[in-house]
């Protein structure tokens, strides 16, 4: 019977560690520059805290945050919301994309924070980005709300040489994948499973995350680093990506 609560003891204290993950991934490049790109990934953050002790994990030289969806759900204070992001923008320039569970929080009391941080929301569309030329960033919007446009999403996707494609749900990124040009070397990134949350070896309800990579394409799911439902992990922990691209 102690069995029990050790066992509940310990999932539980796997829904709240701080782990940081790290990643390199190498793009060849014709000139064989050694340029560096540094982005810092989190998703499905839920109820969670961002506080000082995940901030001072997180590496100085952070070129982009970003911000995989479902950072909120229903009951989740605006206060709570507000003071995440503000946490984030200390580090530099934030991107979002929706997840499924993010509208139940409020759209336009989110779009207002975001506006108040200067988050800038990928929305099927992309952008340049800054300082990194050959780069654009492009993310769509949840198929909960209806709206994903990968047309929309992939525009004009030649101007580029390297994306950055961020989706929510994994199945977004199988459908519009094999849709981007071979010769665009593509960093693709997602959450929304929570690496099943709770696992019995290899069983989850979910796939397990996962990081996949070569000289063009890398794609990385994350177990997110919230949780929702039950505040308990077990066999997927919970986690944050920071992403080394050297091109």
């Amino acid at each position: 019977m102690i069995l029990i609560p050790s066992m509940l003891l310990r999932m539980l204290t796997n829904a709240f560690r701080r782990n940081v993950v790290h990643h390199l991934v190498t793009i060849k490049t014709p000139n064989n520059k050694k340029t560096k790109l540094k982005v810092f990934f989190i998703s499905d953050i839920h109820r969670r805290k961002i506080n000082r002790k995940l901030i001072g994990k997180i590496d100085r030289d952070i070129d982009l945050i970003i911000i995989g969806g479902d950072l909120a759900e229903k009951g989740v204070p605006l206060s709570r919301i507000a003071s995440n992001i503000r946490s984030l923008s200390k580090l530099g320039q934030v991107y979002y994309v929706w997840g499924n569970n993010d509208r139940e929080a409020g759209e336009q009391e989110i779009r207002n924070i975001m506006r108040r941080y200067r988050v800038i929301m990928l929305e099927n569309n992309n952008i340049p980005i800054p300082g990194h030329e050959s780069w654009g960033i492009c993310g769509t919007d949840d198929p909960t709300s209806e709206n994903v446009d990968i047309e929309k999403t992939l525009r004009n996707i030649n101007d580029y040489e390297h994306i950055l494609l961020i989706c929510h749900q994994p199945r977004v990124l199988r459908e519009i994948e094999n849709r981007i040009p071979s010769n665009i070397a593509t960093v693709m990134l997602a959450g929304h499973t929570h690496g099943g949350q709770i696992r019995i070896g290899k069983y989850g309800l979910l796939e397990k995350g996962s990081f996949q990579t070569n000289s063009k394409r890398t794609k990385l799911v994350s177990n997110g680093y919230g949780t929702t439902t039950v505040p308990m992990r077990l066999g997927a922990p919970s986690e944050c990506h920071v992403l080394t691209i050297i091109y």
